[in-house]
């Protein structure tokens, strides 16, 4: 059997067609499969890699750790360099309340931390969640989501929780002094990069502060310049309470984290004691390439190019009649169309053409184009001819 035959045979599916490249190198923006063909990662591994593929520092740093150690014991009780000094690096990046860095596996598990902890400080239950958001697929972070078709299945799940659609009044007016916390991310990704006004997220602020309400940002898919801030909800000038990272966080590798106020993080030491607790979250290893990661990120100055490129793209597209409309953050677009079944045609034509994307869980009528923030605009270019090329095969 080939390793197509086995991966069908032996690994989890989690569709019924899933597209099955099978590939063995990738560099920069480039992915490459067994017969040597080219394909642009157009999605960054769902902007995961933000600085491209095998940078060679994050290289180094990986082979590094792996010579010094790796594994150790539980999170929290010894003291792993790598570990120290990302969080101590981020937090000299973010604002002076969100100071204390807990480490997770992933995206998910550092949704769940961030809600174990605001029931922690509160002693409250309800939260508010946005319609159309996705913050992970573990049941509380599934409890959350916005949509019922995803949830109809693995009920029951967490009771009190209160959806609203992003950028209402009606969330708005929804919090009062039994909510425990508001999850939001600055801009809704799944719903196909969905922003809303900064005056809307600046009462939003002040309407938690009134009643003692945690606001949790969700920055998992918009954090490390992907809306072309290094965080995503810098624009709004507001800052969260806890916030939540994930997916660029590792630098290719998985590593997830949920950040707050010592003050804050320190209740899970004690009543109960190990309140959260994780054997593989932290790393050395993720912290390690994460760390290297965030440097070259930040040397690299690509993110302030983050929303010229995204509007370079958007402008190689937009006079095309087959798309409804483009949303656009950053080097992160949403490109319309009329059904979602013909957009899932032109996906996978983008495939066969040589440029990896996909669609919105919550947005099926739209493709994504996240390609990593180091693309050039003669890449720009080449990403776009690949769009319109298989737009034109689908529809003639």
């Amino acid at each position: 059997m080939n390793n197509r035959q086995l991966f069908l045979q032996h690994v989890a599916q989690t569709s019924e067609n899933p597209i099955a490249l099978e590939i063995v190198k990738a560099d920069g923006i480039y992915l490459y499969d067994t017969l040597g063909k080219e394909y642009i990662d157009g999605i960054s591994g769902f902007s995961v890699n933000n600085i491209g593929h095998s940078n060679p520092s994050v290289i180094k740093a990986i082979q590094e750790q792996t010579s010094a150690y790796m594994h150790t014991i539980v999170y929290g009780e010894f003291i792993q360099q790598p570990q120290v000094q990302y969080a101590h690096l981020l937090a000299q990046h973010l604002p002076q309340t969100l100071n204390c860095v807990y480490f997770t596996n992933s995206g998910t598990e550092a949704i769940e931390g961030a809600m174990k902890l605001a029931k922690r400080i509160t002693n409250r239950s309800k939260i508010i969640s946005c319609n159309n958001a996705y913050h992970g697929s573990t049941q509380g972070a599934l409890s959350i989501m916005g949509g019922d078709y995803w949830q109809q299945n693995y009920r029951p799940l967490l009771p009190n929780i209160f959806r609203y659609n992003f950028g209402s009044d009606e969330l708005i007016d929804a919090i009062d002094h039994e909510t425990c916390c508001v999850i939001i991310e600055p801009v809704q990704a799944e719903a196909g990069v969905v922003a809303t006004a900064k005056d809307w997220f600046k009462k939003l602020k002040e309407k938690c502060n009134k009643h003692c309400v945690l606001l949790i940002m969700d920055a998992i898919q918009t954090g490390f310049g992907r809306t072309g801030f290094l965080w995503g909800f810098e624009p709004y000038e507001i800052v969260p309470d806890i916030l939540v990272v994930g997916k660029a966080l590792g630098g290719g590798l998985p590593l997830g984290a949920f950040i707050a106020d010592k003050k804050l993080m320190h209740t899970l030491a004690y009543n109960p004691v190990l309140g959260h607790i994780t054997t593989f979250g932290g790393n050395p290893v993720c912290c390690a390439a994460g760390m290297a990661a965030f440097k070259v990120l930040l040397e690299l100055d690509v993110i302030k190019e983050a929303d010229t490129k995204g509007k370079y793209l958007l402008s190689l597209l937009v006079k095309n009649k087959s798309i409804k409309k483009i949303n656009q953050v950053g080097l992160w677009l949403a490109v319309e169309f009329e059904s979602s079944e013909i957009c899932q045609k032109i996906a996978h034509k983008c495939v066969q053409n040589g440029l990896v994307t996909d669609w919105f869980l919550f947005a099926p009528n739209c493709i994504r184009l996240a390609p990593p923030l180091i693309t050039t605009n003669n890449q720009i270019q080449d990403i776009a001819i690949k769009v319109l090329k298989s737009i034109d095969e689908v529809l003639s």
